[in-house]
């Protein structure tokens, strides 16, 4: 199987960085169940959203240096390149 998607090479990484989160996310939801300080919640809201902009950068990461790299033809790297720029407008805007 291909490793088509680009990121194959940091999965296991990854995998560990989002059931991290996953984790966070949790805690989230037992901080707002126990009605904790909102502070406290906003804090813990804003390293979950860290680790997920993370995520995202390494996502990023790979795609460039696997799909613009293997692209076949200056089409093809267009067309990669206009994909990781629409990518890079909607971590941008988030």
């Amino acid at each position: 199987m291909a490793a088509e998607p680009g990121y194959i090479t940091e999965k296991q990484a990854v995998l560990t960085r989002l059931r991290r989160i996953e984790g966070q996310i949790r805690g989230l939801q037992r901080l707002v169940d126990e009605e904790q300080y909102c502070i406290d919640i906003l804090t813990q809201v804003s390293a979950a959203t860290k680790a997920l902009e993370g995520v995202a950068l390494v996502l990023l990461d790979q795609h460039l240096e696997h799909c613009l790299t293997h692209a076949t033809d200056p089409a093809e790297a267009q067309q990669k390149l206009n994909e990781a720029s629409a990518a890079i407008r909607r971590l941008v805007r988030s």
